[in-house]
Parts: C-alpha cells; sequence; structure tokens
C-alpha cells in the first residue's frame, strides 16, 4: 500500500477544515452577505481555495449566493433548527408573545428557554435598556446548573435532574455551584418556591430570576427569566413579575396542549 492512497482522507479533512472556518467567518458577519476576499482574510485562506471551497458549499445549498458575495444559505439554517431539540418551535411560537409581556413590564433583559439535556438552550432574547453582562444568544447553550433558567427547569424535570446529579459540575465562577448535594438542595428550593434565582453564577456581574412554564402535568416545558447587572437589578422585586407572566403561559400552554390533540386528528 503506497502512501499516495492516505491522500484523499488527508484531503478530506482538510476540505472540512476549510468548509467549516468560511462558515464562522460568514456566520461572524453582521452583514447580509461578504465577499470572497474578505470571507478568504477572514478565514485564512488564499482567495482561489475560499472561491472553491464556498462554491462546493453552494452546490450543497449552506451558502448562497448575492450578486458576487456570499451569505449562509437556507438549508443551513434548516440544519440548524436541531439544535433546539423536538418540539422547540411550538414552544417558540406559543410562548413568545409572553416574553414580549414580560419585556413590557421589566424592561429589563428577558430570555425564553428550553432543556436539551443538562444544558439550557435559548430559543428567544429580547435585549432591556440597560447594558448588562448577558452572555446568552438565540440558538446558544449554556450549562443548566449555572444558569437561573436551567435550575428552574431542572427542578421540574425529575429526569434531567438526575442526570445533572450524576456530575461532575462545571465551575465558572466563584459562586457556581459545583458540589451535588448542594445542586439538589438549591432544586428542593426552587419546587418550594417556584422561582429560580441566578447571583454571578455563569458570568461575574450577572444576576438574574427565571421560573418555568409548566405543563398540565406540572413538568417543565420551558423558563422565562430577566437578567440584568448585580446590584443594578433586584431580581426579588421582578420576580412577581415573572411569576404572573410565568402563569398566564402555563395556562396558554395548557390550552394549546388541549386543542393540539384534536387539530392533528382533524389532519388524518
Amino acid at each position: 500500500m503506497t502512501p499516495a492512497l492516505f491522500e484523499p482522507a488527508r484531503d478530506d479533512r482538510a476540505a472540512v477544515d476549510k468548509a467549516i472556518s468560511l462558515l464562522v467567518a460568514l456566520g461572524d458577519r453582521t452583514s447580509g452577505a461578504t465577499g470572497v476576499s474578505e470571507l478568504a482574510r477572514r478565514a485564512q485562506l488564499n482567495k482561489s481555495t475560499a472561491f472553491r471551497v464556498l462554491g462546493m458549499l453552494e452546490r450543497n445549498g449552506v451558502v448562497e449566493r448575492d450578486g458576487t458575495d456570499y451569505r449562509l444559505g437556507e438549508r443551513l439554517h434548516h440544519l440548524g433548527r436541531a439544535v433546539y431539540g423536538p418540539g422547540a418551535e411550538g414552544v417558540r411560537d406559543v410562548l413568545l408573545p409572553f416574553l414580549a409581556d414580560l419585556y413590557e413590564l421589566t424592561r429589563e433583559t428577558v430570555h425564553l428557554a428550553v432543556l436539551h439535556g443538562t444544558h439550557v438552550v435559548y430559543l428567544a432574547k429580547l435585549y432591556g435598556h440597560h447594558p448588562a453582562p448577558v452572555p446568552s444568544r438565540i440558538g446558544g447553550r449554556l450549562p443548566a446548573h449555572a444558569t437561573a433558567v436551567g435550575k428552574a427547569l431542572l427542578a421540574y424535570d425529575s429526569d434531567a435532574a438526575e442526570q445533572a446529579l450524576s456530575g461532575p459540575l462545571g465551575r465558572f465562577t466563584d459562586r457556581t455551584i459545583t458540589d451535588l448535594d448542594a445542586l439538589a438542595v438549591e432544586l428542593d428550593a426552587i419546587r418550594r418556591i417556584g422561582v429560580s434565582f441566578d447571583d454571578e453564577e455563569y458570568q461575574p456581574g450577572l444576576a438574574c430570576v427565571a421560573v418555568p412554564v409548566l405543563s398540565r402535568g406540572g413538568r417543565a416545558v420551558a423558563a422565562l427569566s430577566v437578567a440584568g447587572r448585580r446590584g443594578q437589578v433586584d431580581t426579588r422585586r421582578l420576580s412577581t413579575h415573572v411569576r404572573r407572566v410565568a402563569a398566564d403561559a402555563s395556562r396558554a400552554w395548557a390550552g394549546h396542549a388541549r386543542r393540539a390533540p384534536v387539530a392533528r386528528a382533524s389532519q388524518v
């Protein structure tokens, strides 16, 4: 067997690396489309290589041509939806109006999130009027044990809680809960009071409050949260608003769940 037989595998791996670099470069751009020269510079590729790899990505529908520029393609957006987990789009569609209600009440940064394993995935985010060190992004994931939304969801999902409590728990700040017994106690307290707090547990300077949106069976469907700069946002006071909106959202979700089987049956 000659060394030449191994060349395609090495080339394939290089091509994947180059393709990912170009996709990241496109995703980092705030404008809708970017030229080949700029993408090549950002991906640290020569222009001819960038042009060739972009052509391959275009043929596969993950980038699209806009004149002589390129942007992320529709197929990539469809693939990206899988990060949310099954049913998340329906959750977002039903609960997004309540996120808007929470924003109107607080004028702070608000989130709608769901569990995906032992992480939270942010389905929606509205930015508040006051700057705050909020690391969340739509479609992004953060560890559930270190966030208010995550702990609220774990407290009302026994399977996910059991998985999280099997450890280990990552540390992100001095205040992150990394002791399994301490997390179990925290989740019990959240179930008793119905509210979860985050006091710089994932991000220094950040304070959050979250409440789960519950199904009729008492399982967390999603969670709503308010986040702001520690010392400038009163999470205890804001918890009243979050409770009220989450209760309304839970009722709306229960109504949606009752209607859904009827809607599916009518389509058969």
